[in-house]
């Protein structure tokens, strides 16, 4: 997609069509998340600070994200993609998908035209303009869809791919980050095709699968298939950003508080437990963390009292950034609960009616009182969302009628 979030807001907005607009994670964000095509032509960039994206554009219009509407549209986006060109299709990100239509050709026919299907059915559905890129893998293809955005189509023949890459810088491969590129440029290699010319296994001594693929790409193949099935979680998280260096152990709390009880519907949502835990905060220099082991859980009371351990044990009263709570093993729930102690029966019939009510009239409609004062900040669509599944963690906030 090109430019999502604030291409929405446009689109939403007819009086945002042609200005330069950022969109913030709430109106007391101070990073730009994303910002439109016209502000970027002044120079604004992801991550740039509110304050100096309004010193560099002109007119630069601020707009706080509304994740539940960008995740909405997503799932309509995704859902039209695989209806009407092809169902083999790997959801990459909120606004990034990759489709297999080696079949779809029978019906839809050349690579171009159904580029052109697909340009069509996104902007059917969602009224907001993408870009495509074909070619024989799918980070190649990832490539070729950035060379024309926006609103571009590019059609990469295997056979011209190496051809195409070979003076391209390293960093313009998904996959090569700044500890790779460092890596290669120690071996005299920038460009994809200084990467073609050196042997395997300078990568793959290092990197291991990754570095066989980087390699393989910058020679103009990606053997990597479609990833099709979602692999149960690793982890179970949620952070949040605080207003920086803040020092009141109160609003800490809070914070803290929130993100035990997100990660707490969470579990239940999926019918998972956990036994270990991640609750940290971030200082400016470093995190003040601690990993806790309970019994298997899936209840807020439980991972909030380890968020108060943390208070009192392990954060030294230095200014608080960022705060963060991850279960760090989650599991299918076993069903074999101890139904004849009464206390465990009535947690578990009250946490399910919670989550019943939120479910019904959104996040938090019902919560811990100390919860009253959490971050009007919206949710954050991390880069692991997905319309389905355990993946799926944007829920509207607001109460429903």
């Amino acid at each position: 997609m090109n430019a999502f979030f604030a291409s929405i807001e446009q689109l939403d907005d007819p009086a945002l069509r042609g200005k330069p607009v950022g969109v913030t994670n709430g109106l007391t964000g101070t990073c730009v998340i994303t910002s439109s095509y016209e502000a970027r032509a002044y120079g604004v960039k992801t991550g740039m600070r509110l304050k100096e994206a309004e010193q560099i554009c002109p007119g630069f219009i601020r707009r706080p994200a509304r994740p539940v509407r960008y995740a909405e549209l997503s799932t309509r986006i995704m859902n039209a993609l695989t209806e009407r060109v092809s169902p083999e299709m790997e959801v990459f990100s909120v606004d990034e998908a990759f489709l297999d239509v080696t079949a779809s050709q029978k019906l839809l026919g050349t690579p171009e035209q159904i580029g052109k299907h697909v340009k069509d059915a996104v902007f059917g559905v969602s009224g907001i303009k993408c870009s495509v890129g074909i070619s024989e893998g799918k980070l190649t293809a990832k490539w070729a869809a950035k060379q024309n955005k926006p609103d571009g189509l590019t059609v990469l023949h295997p056979d011209d791919v190496r051809t195409a890459l070979a003076d391209r810088p390293v960093e313009e491969i998904c996959g090569i980050a700044k500890g790779m590129s460092k890596y290669l440029a120690a071996h005299k290699a920038y460009t994809c095709g200084d990467v073609a010319k050196l042997p395997i296994t300078i990568l793959a001594s290092r990197w291991g699968d990754i570095g066989r693929r980087m390699w393989s790409v910058c020679r103009g193949h990606d053997p990597a298939p479609l990833e099709f099935d979602m692999p149960p979680p690793q982890s179970i998280g949620h952070g949040k950003v605080m207003p920086p260096n803040t020092k009141e152990k109160e609003t800490i709390r809070t914070y803290l508080y929130h993100m035990a009880e997100k990660v707490a519907a969470r579990l239940r949502k999926h019918n998972f437990e956990a036994t270990r835990f991640f609750v940290g905060i971030r200082t400016v220099h470093e995190w003040q963390a601690h990993k806790y082991k309970s019994v298997p859980t899936d209840d807020g009371k439980l991972i909030r009292l380890m968020c108060e351990d943390l208070l009192a044990k392990h954060w030294d009263g230095r200014g608080a950034f960022q705060v963060q709570v991850t279960a760090l093993d989650p599991k299918e729930t076993a069903y074999q609960h101890d139904w004849l102690r009464d206390n465990d029966q009535r947690r578990r019939a009250l946490n399910a009616a919670v989550d019943d009510i939120c479910e019904r009239f959104g996040e938090f409609s019902v919560s811990p009182a100390p919860l009253l004062a959490r971050s009007d900040m919206p949710n954050v669509i991390a880069p692991a969302w997905r319309p389905f599944g355990h993946r799926q963690t944007i829920q509207d906030q607001n109460v429903k009628s």
